[in-house]
């Protein structure tokens, strides 16, 4: 009896020991699981107060400063500079938005700049994509938008014009408005650009007020840029200002823009740009987006931006872009940034139809004479013989014209029948009582006059006369050729210095220039008209 006693008291105290052992083990679970989500939550506040820090200390602060100094409240935009360094999330309301980039970027991708903490006036939006587009001006001749657009252009920054270099008058660029109300009818982006020679604060803000003036009735989504080269030549209204003052006018324009209810954008080229050489370029791209202008660099990973340690929001990376329905060479683009729609106009009042300017590419001076054919000519509506023109009439001898003016290129400008056409001015005479000439006697091609060239040129040149400088740095050769053997650089034309075109080659794309008293050649991509 006694033994089965004991052996119950065993069996009892041995449940009761499992039962503490298994509370022990069930406390000490317990006491882990706690701890754990202990330490969640601990880290959990831990990342959200370093994120707020970081907000308040970095990104938030910065577009506070900003506000305060434009005087306005900034959007919250979703673009930046380096989409290969943000991961894009979909909110709740559908809106895209993306991390800050600059904490991932290296210093050399040359996008390293969250352009959300830069000022910016979309009202559309932007965000992360990288856009390709081009810049146009007069220089480009008439363009064919339609093909433009089937090219997969982007976007186009559109000269609107400039001030005279000389008077100092504002001038707009002859097919600024076309440009823009063809881009916008084939739903191409617009974002435009001004040529300036302000040198005061006052001229700056005057120059920024006429381009929102002038650009008011048109769909502006891109930025709105700022531009001034060749201030170092002597013959500049800006030569002698320091880079502070220069600086000051920038930011006087580009802040006039911004409170216009446009984005600013900032152009010059990396030799300007970098360690603050001609700019105040650290003070500029803490406010404002930067569109460098840099030639001949890798561009096998264009995502990547150029490897350029400032901020580069737009990257003008080559001038000698061959584009579908443009004639010349054009400057192509990279925005590390686009937009979710299309800005509206901030005038939509009626605007007028604008017509392109066929002469933007040749110098007329007016006249007022009757001409007639000396046999018969052709009445175009461009001074071309190329397919972009059409022959509208024929004026035949004894038929007559008004002639209201003539180019050194060989074109006269006509009134025929209440229309403007143009002619070979060869092909006409004022002498009214000319008999008709007969086949032998009539020029043996319908085209301008084309001057002798040195024996062995296979390069036939029109004469024109103006001043030219180079974009950047362009060579100057013996020959109108960089692969004949006699081909030697004799010079070099850099920007701001001048030298005098005597005549063009469109077809292989030459120009013919006299400096320092030698006649040379370079490649005309490379050298723009001095205004």
């Amino acid at each position: 009896m006694n033994n089965e006693y004991d052996e119950i008291r065993r069996k009892r105290a041995s449940s009761r020991a499992r039962r503490r052992r298994r509370m022990i083990i069930k406390r000490r679970i317990i006491l882990a699981s706690s701890a754990l989500c202990l330490v969640l939550i601990i880290t959990g506040a831990v990342l959200i107060v370093k994120h707020f820090t970081k907000d308040d200390d970095g990104a938030v602060a910065s577009e506070v400063e900003v506000s305060e100094e434009v005087g306005a409240n900034l959007e919250d935009t979703t673009a930046n500079d380096n989409p290969e360094a943000n991961i894009d999330v979909e909110s709740e309301d559908g809106e895209s938005s993306s991390t800050d980039p600059q904490a991932t970027v290296t210093v050399e991708s040359g996008a390293a700049i969250d352009v959300a903490d830069l000022v910016s006036a979309s009202n559309v939006g932007e965000n992360s994509s990288i856009t390709y587009g081009i810049d146009v001006s007069k220089f480009q001749g008439t363009i064919d938008w339609s093909q433009v657009a089937n090219a997969g252009i982007n976007f186009v920054m559109v000269r609107v014009g400039y001030r005279d270099s000389t008077t100092g008058e504002i001038k707009a660029d002859t097919n600024a408005k076309f440009n823009m109300q063809e881009a916008e009818k084939y739903g191409i982006k617009i974002g435009a650009y001004f040529f300036s020679t302000a040198v005061t604060n006052e001229e700056a803000v005057e120059e920024a007020n006429w381009v929102t003036n002038y650009i008011a009735k048109y769909p502006i989504t891109y930025p709105v840029g700022y531009n001034c080269e060749g201030f170092e030549n002597n013959t500049s209204r800006q030569f002698g200002l320091s880079k502070d003052d220069r600086s000051n006018i920038a930011m006087a324009f580009l802040n006039q823009i911004y409170n216009s209810g446009y984005t600013p954008i900032f152009y010059a080229s990396r030799n300007e740009l970098v360690s603050d050489t001609k700019w105040n370029t650290s003070s500029i791209e803490k406010k404002y987006k930067i569109w460098m202008a840099w030639y001949n660099q890798d561009t096998s990973n264009i995502a990547n931006g150029p490897a350029y340690d400032g901020q580069c929001a737009m990257w003008q990376y080559t001038n000698q872009g061959t584009v579908a329905g443009i004639s010349k060479k054009v400057d192509v683009d990279v925005a590390y940034f686009g937009y979710n729609g299309t800005e509206s106009a901030k005038d939509t009042s009626a605007r007028e139809t604008a017509s392109a300017d066929v002469e933007a590419l040749m110098k007329f001076t007016d006249t007022n004479e009757t001409v007639t054919a000396k046999s018969k000519t052709n009445l175009r509506d461009k001074p071309s013989q190329g397919a972009d023109s059409t022959v509208k009439a024929t004026l035949e001898n004894g038929q007559t014209a008004t002639r209201t003016g003539t180019s050194s290129s060989g074109w006269s400008r006509v009134s025929y029948n209440g229309a403007t056409y143009y002619a070979v001015s060869s092909y006409l005479t004022t002498d009214l009582s000319a008999p008709a000439q007969t086949q032998a006697q009539a020029p043996v091609a319908e085209e301008p006059h084309q001057p002798e060239v040195p024996a062995g040129f296979k390069t036939k040149f029109i004469d024109v006369n103006e001043t030219v400088t180079a974009k950047e740095l362009v060579n100057l050769r013996s020959k109108p050729s960089v692969t004949d053997a006699d081909s030697t650089v004799v010079a070099t034309l850099s920007a701001g210095q001048n030298a005098i075109r005597t005549g063009v080659n469109n077809e292989y794309g030459w120009s013919r220039v006299e400096y320092n008293g030698q006649i040379l050649y370079c490649v005309s991509s490379y050298i723009k008209v001095v205004e």
